[in-house]
């Protein structure tokens, strides 16, 4: 289903820094990138030979920054050509005895080292979207350094020596010998669908988050494709877990699931729950909202308690502390469905004692309980691609694996119950405080006589540029305020950041000064249309 969500991208083998480790696990190599001059450790079964597929590529990506690309290939190559017809003469012979006698040899390490195009987040380096697949070394060391993988692989190499990248043998589409003895120019590809993926979801990240003593942090992540370990401020360390799928497709949980809330957000979640495989039931506070996906499979509950009381663990997404509160300890609510080892996963964006009351109360009866907010929006919970944050049970939330993987790209766990909801606070704090200062320069612009239209061209050129700029000044454009996520909601997040910051003597002076326009938005009636509408607050 997500296979292939984003372009290749066309880059070569190279040699690693020195001081780079390389990850451990299955085979790869060091790329540099064509137009971007980045560098990943990239698995060989992400690779495809260039010539092959080029034309291909090129159908599918019309980019500008890609086409530059690809120049930038085809100028390698080249130029590479060049070099090679001028010393081949020399070396033909003894070439062709040692091609004769390795090419067994190397008939398999030719195929790890095709070169092919990333899916993930490191095709869009412009933007920064994307998921973090591989560790970026954005640094140039390396990149002119020989190429040691076929020395590695095979007791000679070609006719001389190395001594940067002009020597390295670039694949012409004559012969697949030309591509196992030198660098590769080629696409970091997906996976193929038809070749069996031992991780899980391919596109899916799952970060188990340690905070010890010392300012440095330690991941473990649950990703598809590979192993990464990187070196910044501490250790970090990015590992795969174990399989639970075959062909990208996730493998469901037994367990049963049930869900409470289908708003913007759960409704998302709930359909893909159902479309990975799992047995859910749904309950929902205006009980018509769950026919559409009892049309697609889930049960019905009557009650939250009933939800919790006949399954095995059950999520909650609503509006607020009070809603979440309610949802619990209200009439037929969760905590009296709550029996020994009954779980329960709120997903809402509440503060850190609201979520930890919730927990305690769950808890006391035997329940086990993990908050996981989600950073997204409507279109991210429809597509699968919510960041999912979580604390609490450590179990649970390995428990929860499919579930998030069904409803999300990436996972964090972050340790013990409010640290979830205070990091989901300062994210969505960051995300509105931003949105209203896009709407403050988009006003700015159009009472000052400049093009409203030219300012996001602008920005969309520098480095502020994403999709959620795009999106949000496209809307303010088209004067669309479809809501995608609630402006009330966000304001209810600034007023809960706010507080955050007012429990620890913080100063919050941006968050604040972005929640007095929200309140006025709400004020002139905004608050069931996107966040986008925070826009009408400045129109005098």
């Amino acid at each position: 289903g997500k296979l292939g969500r984003y372009p290749p991208w066309p880059g070569k083998i190279v040699n690693p820094p020195k001081d780079l480790k390389k990850p451990r696990g299955k085979k790869c190599f060091f790329v540099k990138f064509f137009g971007t001059e980045d560098h990943a450790w990239i698995k060989v079964e992400q690779l495809k030979p260039y010539h092959p597929h080029k034309e291909e590529m090129i159908k599918i990506n019309k980019g500008k920054r890609f086409q530059q690309a690809v120049d930038a290939v085809e100028e390698f190559l080249r130029k590479t050509k060049v070099k090679d017809q001028a010393s081949s003469h020399n070396s033909n012979e003894e070439k062709n005895r040692r091609n004769s006698s390795e090419e067994r040899g190397k008939q398999s390490t030719g195929e790890e080292k095709r070169k092919a195009s990333l899916s993930e987040g490191k095709l869009k380096k412009g933007t920064g979207e994307g998921k973090k697949r591989v560790s970026s070394v954005s640094s140039e060391r390396g990149s002119k350094s020989p190429l040691k993988r076929a020395q590695d692989q095979s007791p000679r190499k070609r006719g001389r020596p190395p001594k940067d990248e002009k020597d390295l043998t670039i694949p012409e589409s004559s012969t697949v010998k030309r591509v196992m003895t030198g660098t590769v120019a080629g696409f970091k590809w997906p996976p193929s669908v038809s070749e069996p993926v031992k991780d899980s979801d391919p596109h899916f990240h799952h970060f188990l988050l340690s905070q010890t003593e010392k300012p440095a942090v330690c991941y473990q992540a649950i990703t598809k494709k590979l192993k990464v370990c990187e070196e910044e401020t501490g250790s970090t360390s990015i590992q795969a877990a174990d399989s639970t799928a075959v062909n990208g497709s996730i493998t469901p949980t037994d367990k049963k699931i049930g869900f409470l809330g289908l708003g913007l957000m759960g409704s998302g979640i709930v359909s893909n729950l159902l479309k990975m495989g799992h047995t859910v039931t749904v309950w929902n506070r205006t009980a018509e909202k769950c026919d559409l996906f009892i049309q697609e499979g889930a049960r019905l509950g009557r009650t939250p308690a009933e939800v919790v009381s006949t399954c095995d663990i059950t999520f909650a997404c609503v509006s607020d502390p009070k809603a979440a509160k309610d949802l619990v300890l209200g009439p037929s609510g969760v905590l009296q469905g709550i029996r020994p080892g009954k779980c329960y996963v709120d997903m809402s964006t509440v503060d850190a004692d609201t979520v930890t009351e919730l927990a305690q109360v769950i808890v006391s009866r035997g329940g086990r309980f993990l908050e996981a907010p989600v950073s997204g929006n409507q279109q991210l919970s429809n597509d699968g691609m919510l960041v999912i944050l979580a604390a609490g049970d450590r179990g649970l939330y390995e428990d929860c694996s499919s579930c998030f993987q069904a409803m999300g790209k990436t996972s964090f766990f972050l340790g013990e119950v409010g640290n979830a909801a205070k990091m989901m606070l300062i994210v969505n704090m960051v995300q509105g405080s931003f949105m209203a200062t896009i709407a403050e320069g988009l006003t700015l612009a159009q009472v000052t006589g400049q093009s409203q239209q030219t300012l996001l061209d602008i920005l969309n050129q520098g480095q502020l540029a994403s999709i959620f700029l795009d999106q949000k000044c496209q809307n303010i454009l088209q004067g669309n305020f479809k809501p995608d996520f609630y402006l009330k909601y966000i304001q209810k997040d600034l007023r809960l950041a706010i507080a955050l910051g007012d429990s620890v003597n913080h100063p919050t002076p941006m968050a604040a000064a972005a929640n007095e326009v929200y309140k006025r938005a709400k004020a002139l009636d905004q608050s069931d249309n996107d966040m986008s509408a925070v826009y009408r607050a400045y129109i005098h």
